[in-house]
């Protein structure tokens, strides 16, 4: 069984297929696209920093039409083409273990299975800081799953909370039309270009953790931060030059620093990113005291760690460092040849 039908659980669903292992792919979604489909409408192709291959199919190129139209049909034509067996609208609630088989329930049908691929990605788990007073804040706060495009900001000061891609990009989009701030935890790093061995490094430093069992890091963001040209005009306007660290408080009508200072904003934005979502496997217990969930590492290459140690029935596609459409498009081959592995290991352990 494959849980989720984005990038991930696509790749994983056609190498089984290939492999001859016989399964299903629940998706929560009434429609092929992942989390693709709910991007803003002001995400052109242009914008996007990748969309990886699929296994036998080359990802859209740049345009300027929306990425949560492009995408989206991509990956419908790709479930056709292959036959694909996703089965959707499925939100998977709790997978438990019974005997030698999991069991995937989902409302009021149920599922067992030998092997699991989990491939829910982050989309449906947005992280929102706490801060004190964030509950009387009378403006709007809203969330990058939120974000309704730039329009919706004309005329409001706005703070973009965050120091990844999508603030920079947020930024990109809004400061030419209205007033922004930016808050960071931490000083930006920039890069010039992307160099694919920054790239490698951050994957392994994500492994490195999830090796630990400690909660996946984002890969992007320890690759630092470059400006495409659909931002430099935000650039002019200093909207980049202006970052300040994360204030200490959050007020009815704006934010307060600890040295007292004060802001007024109309909207607080937080780019502040996901968590995994894989609170539906609680009950299997995968993770650690250190609060993630360890996978083994089989190969030099780390994007292809998808084995939870502790339960090898299980594979992880699209967490820590396959966090990326690349990385997923890997992951989703490794995971097809671990449940192979485990099949057949199982089945001489019976015969």
């Amino acid at each position: 069984m494959v849980i989720g039908a984005g990038q991930a659980g696509l790749s994983a669903s056609y190498h089984l297929k290939r492999l001859g292992i016989d399964h299903v792919v629940l998706d929560r979604d009434e429609h092929a696209g992942g989390a693709w489909q709910h991007r803003w409408d002001s995400l052109s192709m242009n914008d996007v920093h990748r969309v990886a291959d699929l296994p036998d199919a080359a990802a859209p190129g740049g345009s300027a039409d929306r990425a949560n139209v492009v995408v989206p049909a991509w990956f419908a034509r790709y479930e056709s083409l292959h036959q694909l067996p996703v089965v959707r609208p499925v939100a998977v609630d709790r997978v438990t273990s019974e005997g030698d088989l999991l069991v995937v329930d989902a409302g009021d049908r149920s599922w067992r299975t030998r092997t699991l691929v989990n491939a829910t990605g982050t989309w449906t788990r947005p992280f929102v800081p706490y801060y004190p007073g964030a509950e009387a804040f009378r403006g709007e706060q809203l969330h990058t799953v939120d974000y309704p495009g730039r329009d919706h900001f004309r005329g409001k000061r706005v703070l973009v909370v965050g120091g990844g891609a999508s603030a920079v990009q947020f930024l990109g989009e809004l400061a030419p039309l209205t007033e922004t701030l930016w808050v960071t935890r931490r000083e930006p790093v920039w890069r010039d270009g992307f160099d694919e061995g920054v790239g490698r490094d951050a994957v392994t430093l994500v492994q490195e953790r999830v090796a630990r069992g400690l909660p996946p890091a984002s890969v992007v963001s320890v690759t630092g931060l470059a400006l495409r040209e659909q931002e430099r005009e935000a650039e002019r306007l200093g909207a980049y030059a202006a970052r300040r660290p994360m204030f200490a408080r959050v007020e009815p009508s704006g934010v307060r620093w600890a040295d007292g200072s004060f802001e007024p904003v109309d909207v607080i934005l937080w780019a502040t990113g996901f968590r995994p979502a894989v609170d539906h496997l609680a009950p299997l217990h995968l993770r650690g005291p250190e609060g993630g969930i360890r996978l083994l590492t089989t190969s030099h290459d780390v994007q292809t760690a998808v084995t939870a140690a502790r339960d090898a029935r299980v594979q992880l596609v699209g967490y820590g460092p396959s966090a990326s459409t690349i990385g997923a498009t890997r992951a989703g081959r490794a995971a097809a040849h671990a449940v192979q592995r485990y099949l057949a290991t199982a089945d001489e352990q019976t015969a």
